[in-house]
């Protein structure tokens, strides 16, 4: 049923003429739950931005003023006008809808919790009204107004001090501080983005004063909203201002992101930037530019992109937007309604394939540039901003950023591993490693199962946002298939315990020896608190073949060997070893069963020497250890004499992939041949061992027994748990694992705080190289990659030591030059709003603001003829558009003739 009171008393607060709002409006909607007919009768008599008293406003509601001032009371309570205190006496007066009302009612949490029906109305009203203001308000003057972050316009001649968010914080001397009421609509629809919306908006003197006395803020201090700018901008907000209140003025600092504010939807969604920008638009200089990406990421209007700027055959025509609102008629073919979803990192021509093939996505192109200038804290800092683990991955890393290096296309790739390493050493050191400080204490408990690289990943990157977190591991020891997996010769344990030390400055719990599934459930860790999990326990168990004999004494799996010895079990190999596998893992099963007395050791693979799975590096160094590698070769079965191994039977293999590139060996069953063998490791992949830990869960496997997840937020059958690694993907890299931990711990962070979605205003992290078949690459000298020393073979089979030295300084400086800085970030200036929030980003001054516009707000009573004056000069540029469209479609068609 309507209530027609309420109803006029919407069209009341937005001066429009009785009858002009109808019962499916926004503006009706967000009063009809908590207004009453007796409240609409009172708040009917208020006036806009002139305050009246109780007992003024008693004769003309015919109210005595007892209750007149309960029913002002409860308006202003729920949010429908303001109350202040006026030479002693409350006055009570109305606001305009946005940035007003509905903000405030919306900051009502208790009656938004009840009734979900305002937060709904709060976002329908920009999304139904703001394709009116298309085109219409001039820049500087719409409702809300992006303020740049200070820091970004230091220094810029033309400053203004209405664009200073100093300003408004010294010229008042009441604050508040209270929740993101767009962001608390968004929470309240289940369409959450994730980010911080806990005491970030600020409210400032009589604004203030009204927060105070309706409980809708927390009363703070200058000093501290200041600091709450700050924490702001690092959690890669921006600011805005209602714009409303007249010529440097306002009543609050809100602290925004692109994927919830309400305000920047008009810029994202309907691409009405005049209406709600700055004075400035971000400029990047190309030959400072490295491409890093870390201004894209935290850009609230994606108006930064990745591209390149290397020299092309065909040139690159950067795209200006002719058709904007203030020209063209605008509608929904011109809208983009799907911009929390579809955010875009690189341009259509791509941009540096070495950060695009990085499984992490690192910024390699601006930790080389760091290192060269000798910012050695600075690059791991940036490295670990996507990959907790530099030190561990400069040592074990597949180098996929190496083999797409566009040097490579003029001599030999740039040793970017190498460089890495280096850069890594510094977490090595107590003295120089990098420890992230913690942004925030959200003190949720969280269950990670796994220590390997994937769940030790997503435990850093939660525990940077201070989660409870606390990691099982089933081993007594931490770091899964780091520590297990891979020889001390390539990666050594105190460089594993070095970098997981960080996470217990972190805050991360770790309890090791307790199998989920076994020593305790899920359902038992529910019931202790935890909130959510991540499942990242590898593919630790070794594959067999099926082959006849293969239980017999002296055979084992290859994983099975690598674990034991890791452990520090006394393993000791007698005689030939035959290793049948040919990847990287298989490489080190041989080189370890060298180093465990094996006298003679041969690998069998069926791949042929260009077709081995194994790294080139790593094949290299096995032969250097005279490590003998056959290929072609497949077991038939395995030799038995008296209950032990005593030999291999090996057939010829003509084919391993079929036509359509499936594994589908094919056999020369006529060729034959038997090695003799004291021990045979099987080392031809790895398998999933869940034991007991998915039992009464509705968490449903793979037919290779990898865990069935959204391939975008991981998250499985069961709400919930999340998993990653390679329970996710089947064995693959410690790049690969820690990449999937990172989104984990996104996904996590938001399923743990109720009302976020898991994909909105998320960063699907799609990169694409650019066209090297494209690129203008003469005229660059040749010049030689930096190498380590050569490592003698028969002194690194003799030790578990790890004897690869890292780059010399002097090398870093000479290698570092070698990078040909391919890529550069991209600026659509209309879409740039100007908040500043990409230039405290940058680590290489290459994005600044520049003024461009000079405009200063106005009063809301003035505002009406200053946008009637510019939709009449609007209407004049859409005429001469379509004029000018029309004469040149005439020339083209007569010029055809």
């Amino acid at each position: 049923m309507v209530k027609q009171k309420v109803l006029d008393l919407a069209d009341h607060i937005g001066r429009k003429k009785s009858g002009t709002y109808t019962p499916k409006d926004p503006e009706y909607l967000i009063l009809e739950p908590v207004v009453t007919d007796d409240m609409a009768e009172v708040g009917l008599c208020l006036k806009f931005r002139k305050p009246l008293s109780a007992e003024e406003v008693a004769p003309l509601c015919g109210k005595s003023v007892e209750e007149t001032k309960s029913l002002l009371w409860e308006l202003a309570l729920a949010g429908v006008c303001f109350v202040g205190e006026k030479e002693g006496v409350d006055k009570y007066w109305l606001e305009i809808w946005v940035p007003g009302v509905m903000e405030m009612m919306a900051n009502s949490r208790e009656n938004v919790k009840k009734y979900p029906q305002i937060a709904e109305a709060f976002e329908a009203y920009g999304r139904v009204r703001g394709p009116m203001t298309a085109g219409t308000f001039p820049v500087g003057l719409g409702l809300m107004r992006v303020i740049p972050i200070e820091a970004s316009i230091n220094g810029e001649t033309r400053r203004a001090s209405y664009e200073e968010v100093s300003k408004y914080l010294n010229e008042n001397d009441v604050f508040t501080v209270s929740d993101c009421s767009c962001r608390v609509a968004r929470e309240a629809m289940g369409e959450g983005c994730g980010h911080l919306k806990e005491e970030m908006c600020i409210q400032l003197g009589h604004a203030a004063e009204y927060y105070i006395r309706t409980g809708r803020g927390r009363q703070i201090t200058r000093e501290e909203a200041f600091e709450i700018i700050d924490k702001a901008e690092k959690n890669g907000l921006m600011h805005q201002i209602p714009n409303t209140d007249g010529p440097g003025e306002t009543h609050a600092i809100c602290n925004c992101c692109g994927c919830s504010c309400l305000a920047l939807r008009t810029a994202s969604m309907f691409i009405n930037n005049d209406m709600v920008r700055s004075n400035y638009v971000s400029k990047v200089d190309k030959d400072k530019c490295v491409a890093c990406g870390e201004c894209v990421e935290v850009c609230p209007v994606n108006a930064l992109k990745l591209g390149q700027k290397l020299c092309t055959i065909t040139p690159i025509i950067e795209k200006i937007r002719e058709e904007i609102p203030a020209n063209t008629q605008w509608g929904p073919d011109k809208w983009n309604p799907d911009y929390r979803t579809n955010r875009e990192n690189v341009v259509e021509t791509g941009t540096s394939p070495c950060k695009t093939e990085c499984p992490a996505h690192i910024s390699v192109q601006g930790y080389i540039k760091l290192a060269s200038q000798g910012r050695y804290k600075e690059a791991l800092e940036l490295i670990k901003h996507e990959n907790p683990f530099p030190a561990v991955c400069g040592r074990i890393c597949p180098r996929k950023c190496e083999s797409a290096c566009t040097r490579g296309d003029i001599d030999e790739s740039v040793a970017i591993d190498e460089i890495k390493k280096f850069i890594a050493e510094q977490d090595l050191n107590m003295d120089t490693r990098y420890v992230p400080r913690q942004r925030h204490e959200y003190g949720k408990k969280i269950a990670i199962i796994g220590a390997g690289p994937s769940g030790l990943s997503c435990a850093f990157y939660l525990g940077i946002d201070g989660y409870k977190v606390t990691v099982f591991e089933k081993e007594e020891v931490l770091g899964g298939m780091l520590t297990l997996g891979i020889p001390s010769y390539r990666l050594e344990k105190d460089v594993i315990n070095a970098e997981i030390d960080i996470l217990r400055e972190l805050g991360v719990e770790f309890k090791t020896g307790v199998e989920v599934g076994k020593d305790v459930t899920l359902s038992d860790l529910r019931n202790q608190g935890y909130e959510a999990f991540y499942l990242a326990i590898g593919a630790q168990a070794g594959r067999k073949l099926g082959l006849e004999g293969e239980e017999a004494e002296g055979v084992a799996t290859g994983v099975d060997f690598l674990r034991d010895v890791n452990l520090g079990k006394d393993i000791k190999l007698e005689g030939k070893t035959v290793v049948i596998g040919g990847g990287n893992v298989a490489i080190d099963v041989a080189r370890t069963a060298t180093r465990v007395g094996a006298s003679d050791v041969e690998m069998f693979c069926l791949e042929s020497r260009e077709q081995m799975p194994a790294l080139e590096e790593e094949i290299e160094e096995a032969l250097a250890e005279d490590i003998v590698i056959s290929n072609t070769w497949g077991p038939k079965r395995i030799v038995i004499e008296n209950g032990k191994v005593s030999g291999v039977e090996f057939r010829k293999c003509l084919s391993v992939i079929d036509e359509n590139g499936k594994f589908s060996p094919v056999y020369d069953e006529d060729e034959t041949i038997i090695v003799k063998a004291n021990n045979v490791l099987i080392s031809v992949g790895q398998a999933m061992d869940w034991g007991n830990l998915l039992d009464g869960t509705q968490i449903e496997l793979n037919p290779n027994d990898t865990v069935k997840v959204d391939s975008f937020t991981l998250q499985t059958r069961e709400a919930d748990v999340f998993a990653g690694g390679d329970a996710v993907t089947g064995p693959k890299f410690a790049i690969d694992a820690i990449a999937l931990g990172k989104e984990a711990a996104i996904s996590i962070h938001r399923y743990v705080h109720p009302g976020q979605s898991l994909v909105i205003g998320r960063d699907r992290r799609e990169y694409h190289a650019f066209d090297k078949e494209n690129l203008v690459l003469e005229g660059y000298d040749h010049v030689q990659r930096e190498k380590t020393g050569h490592i003698d073979g028969s002194k690194s089979k003799a030790t578990f030591k790890d004897l690869r030295p890292t780059f010399t300084e002097d090398q870093i400086k000479k290698e570092t030059e070698r990078c040909l800085g391919c890529g550069a970030t991209t600026v659509d200036e209309y879409m740039c709003v100007g908040c500043g929030a990409c230039t405290i980003r940058c680590k290489f001054d290459a994005i600044s603001l520049e003024r461009k516009y000079d405009a200063e707000n106005v009063p809301f009573e003035k505002l009406k003829p200053l946008v009637v004056k510019n939709m009449i000069k609007r209407k004049g540029r859409i005429t001469a558009r379509k004029v000018k469209k029309m004469v040149s479609g005439i020339f083209r068609a007569e010029k055809s003739n």
